[in-house]
């Protein structure tokens, strides 16, 4: 009779799934044995409930019980069975590129990858598909990380086609679906067919290479000549404007010089005024003494005698005498406050440095609701504005416009300067500016300066002013955000590119009599496009 041993093969106790001999196994309803946790964790990532060796699929997951004969027959097999010693050193989990998915605790590398199992085998553990029959036709390569991305996930199969069209890694049923009039090859042929262009690819990448390469020396070579040039400019600069400071600093030493030298000499003729009047003040009165003293004497003689010398008047004129402060700097004053503003407009031709004093104006706006066109929607923070398209039913209110998409800001200006910026990104019609409180908000009047409408525009790329004319503005590149900044009292509304900093238009010699309000107007949605929403955006603080 046979022994125990003779009659158990391993391969008869072996799962499928994990490669080693059965733990609680189980038999699903085409007659195939698994692990419990084994089949349990295929389903779990599968789509489908199928099995795993004869493809048969179940309408739902069968409820598997432990096959107690088989289990004891995989026990007993364990104790017979000599297991193998492993020669390699144990390494932690992680410590390879590609670890074994079948050592329990310490993992060894793995030393290949099963297309079929989708699972990756060390020395150990690979033994099975080299000996067993029905593993021999899987397909192994060297290992590879996240074998589930060669699955399709939509047909949970293997992906061994490669469609040309859509230059993706198919399966055989997206092949029949999907890709049916695609040019569509297995993966072995479009691997070939793109290893005979390896080095024509390679010889690209290394141009490629060598181009990028020189132009990073190009680029560095000009970040340094920049930098010298800057240290250049920056000292020049400093020079300039430090004996620009010197020499007004002298200037103002001297200024302050001649007015106190003005002063002093003004001074002293005065004291020497003051002087003289004291004395003959002083005579004045000694006289005035005298004479009261010769009314009461009853010497009629020396009365007589003194009396002319008492009434002879003093020999100056003091009528037409004064003292002139000859300070007036008037001239002065205002040829240096010239001076000052020349300077000013000097320094403000450089885009950063006027972008800068704008933004010293800036002003918080938020959209409001009551002006707003009865398709258009406001964000909660009153920042954003986007046109639905929808027509809602809304309260009557004489602010509200009712012929365009148009908004204006709840904050409105009636004196100094202010400053704002609006992101356009991803529109291709707008109007932004601003406008006076009594513009027509009902009707369809022109948008104009004289129907009070300071703003620019933009149709599909071509920008242009609204002034007494249309005047068209030629930029270098599509606006992404526009800075409007208005000085009230010199009537100047002026227009910029934020991220370019430089000037667009500006409406100019006006007299603001109303109050105006930033306005905005997103025109229509056509075909879906244009629906990107006009953002008031923080303006950054300036230092």
């Amino acid at each position: 009779m046979a022994t125990a041993s003779s009659l158990l093969s391993e391969e008869k106790f072996l799962c499928s799934v994990c490669l080693d001999v059965f733990t609680k196994p189980v038999t699903t309803p085409c007659g195939h044995n698994f692990c419990s946790a084994c089949i349990q964790k295929y389903w779990d990532g599968s789509h489908i409930c199928q099995c795993p060796l004869c493809n048969k699929t179940f309408s739902q997951r069968p409820e598997l019980q432990v096959n107690t004969f088989i289990s004891e027959l995989a026990a007993e097999f364990k104790m017979l069975a000599q297991v193998k010693p492993s020669t390699s050193d144990p390494q932690l989990p992680g410590t390879a590129d590609v670890l074994c998915d079948i050592c329990s605790e310490m993992k060894e590398n793995a030393v290949k990858s099963c297309l079929t199992c989708l699972v990756s085998f060390c020395e150990e553990h690979l033994e099975p598909h080299q000996r067993v029959a029905a593993f021999k036709s899987h397909t192994l390569l060297d290992p590879v990380k996240n074998l589930d991305d060669r699955m399709c996930k939509t047909h949970n199969k293997i992906t061994e086609l490669y469609c040309r069209t859509d230059m993706a890694c198919i399966c055989a049923l997206c092949f029949k679906t999907d890709h049916k009039s695609h040019n569509v090859v297995p993966l072995e042929e479009e691997y070939e067919a793109a290893m005979a262009k390896k080095d024509e690819t390679m010889a690209n990448i290394q141009k490629m290479i060598q181009s990028r390469s020189e132009k990073i020396a190009e680029i560095e070579n000009s970040v340094d000549v920049g930098q010298r040039e800057a240290e250049k400019e920056k000292e020049a600069s400093v020079q300039v404007v430090t004996d620009l400071i010197r020499s007004i600093q002298r200037s103002q030493a001297e200024l302050v010089e001649v007015i106190e030298e003005r002063y002093r000499a003004t001074k002293q003729k005065a004291e020497g005024f003051l002087t003289e009047l004291r004395m003959e003040v002083a005579e004045l009165e000694s006289r005035s003494e005298q004479l009261e003293q010769l009314s009461q004497s009853e010497d009629h003689h020396h009365f007589l005698q003194s009396f002319p010398n008492l009434c002879s008047p003093l020999n100056k004129d003091w009528a037409n005498i004064g003292v002139h402060s000859d300070l007036c700097f008037e001239a002065v004053r205002g040829s240096v406050t010239l001076l000052k503003q020349r300077v000013d407009e000097i320094m403000e031709e450089l885009p950063e440095i006027k972008m800068k004093r704008m933004r010293e104006h800036a002003v918080d706006l938020t959209f409001d609701p009551d002006t707003a066109y009865c398709s258009l929607v406001i964000s909660q923070d009153g920042k954003q504005v986007i046109d639905t398209a929808i027509l809602k039913n809304l309260p009557n209110n004489p602010k509200r416009f009712e012929m365009c998409c148009e908004v204006l800001a709840k904050e409105g200006f009636t004196t100094g300067k202010f400053y704002y910026e609006v992101q356009v990104k991803g529109k291709t019609q707008w109007i932004v500016g601003v406008v006076r409180e009594s513009v027509d908000r009902k009707g369809s009047a022109a948008l104009s300066v004289e129907n009070g409408n300071w703003i620019i525009m933009c149709d599909e790329g071509k920008y242009s002013a609204c002034a007494s004319q249309t005047v068209e503005i030629t930029l270098k590149e599509n606006l992404q955000k526009v800075g409007i900044f208005v000085d009230y009292n010199k009537g100047v509304v002026s227009f910029y590119d934020v991220n370019s900093k430089s000037h667009i238009y500006s409406h100019t010699g006006y007299n603001f009599t109303e109050k105006l309000y930033p306005y905005f107007c997103l025109q229509n949605i056509e075909n879906g496009a244009n629906s990107a929403p006009l953002i008031i955006t923080p303006v950054p603080q300036t230092h």
